[in-house]
C-alpha cells in the first residue's frame, strides 16, 4: 500500500517535503519447524499495487546479497575508494576494467556453490589451473583430468588466506580477490618456467 513518509520533528527548519512510498510486508509461511519465517518489511518508491508486482520488488531485494558483494569487491578488493584517478575519464576507465574483476570473481564464488562438479576449465585457462595445481601439490605432475571447479576455488581461496574449518562459511569474494592475485603471479612464473621446455 502506499504511504507517506513525513520529515522528523526536529528537522521542520529544513522545510523537507513528505515522501510518498510504497510498503510491502511479507511474511514467509510453511517454514520448517524449528526455523524462523523470513519477514521483511519493505519501501520502494517503484509503483506497487498488485501481489505480482510486489512479488518482483521481493525477487530484487532478494539480490541485494549479491549485490552488496559486487560492491564489496569494488571496495575492499580493488580498492576504488583509496586510488586517485586525476580526473572523470580516468575514474571511468578504471571502473570499467574492475567491472570485469569484480563479474569474474563474483562468477567463480556463485558458480561453484551452484555446481562444484564443473570442470574448472569453465573458469581458468589450462595455463592458470596448471600453475595453480603445482603450486598448491609442490609437484609438476598434472592430473589426467582438470580438477572440480569447486576444488580449484578451495585453492584459490587458501591462496588468500582462507582457512577451511569445519564451521567456516564458504570462501567469500575478499579471500577469493586476494587468491586471485596470488594465482595471477604464480600463472606469469609458472608461463616463464615453461619457455625451457
Amino acid at each position: 500500500m502506499p504511504v507517506r513518509l513525513r520529515p522528523r520533528q526536529n528537522r521542520r527548519r529544513e522545510k523537507l517535503p513528505e515522501i510518498e512510498v510504497f510498503a510491502i510486508h511479507a511474511l514467509e509461511t510453511n517454514v520448517d519447524e524449528g526455523a524462523e519465517p523470513l519477514e521483511w518489511l519493505l519501501l520502494t518508491s517503484v509503483p506497487t499495487y498488485t501481489r505480482a508486482q510486489a512479488l518482483e520488488r521481493l525477487a530484487w531485494y532478494a539480490r541485494r546479497c549479491t549485490i552488496e558483494s559486487w560492491h564489496r569487491v569494488l571496495k575492499s578488493g580493488c580498492r576504488i575508494e583509496t586510488r586517485q584517478f586525476g580526473n572523470v575519464e580516468r575514474f571511468v576507465r578504471a571502473t570499467a576494467l574492475f567491472a570485469v574483476v569484480r563479474w569474474r570473481i563474483l562468477y567463480a564464488m556463485l558458480l561453484a556453490r551452484l555446481d562444484g562438479n564443473l570442470s574448472c576449465e569453465v573458469l581458468l585457462q589450462p595455463i592458470e589451473w596448471q600453475a595453480l595445481y603445482c603450486r598448491t601439490h609442490g609437484s609438476t605432475e598434472m592430473p589426467d583430468e582438470p580438477p572440480s571447479l569447486a576444488q580449484v576455488i578451495l585453492w584459490i581461496a587458501r591462496l588468500g588466506g582462507y582457512l577451511p574449518r569445519k564451521r567456516d562459511h564458504p570462501p567469500g569474494p575478499t579471500v577469493i580477490w586476494r587468491g586471485f592475485l596470488v594465482l595471477h603471479e604464480i600463472t606469469m612464473m609458472y608461463r616463464i618456467f615453461r619457455q625451457d621446455e
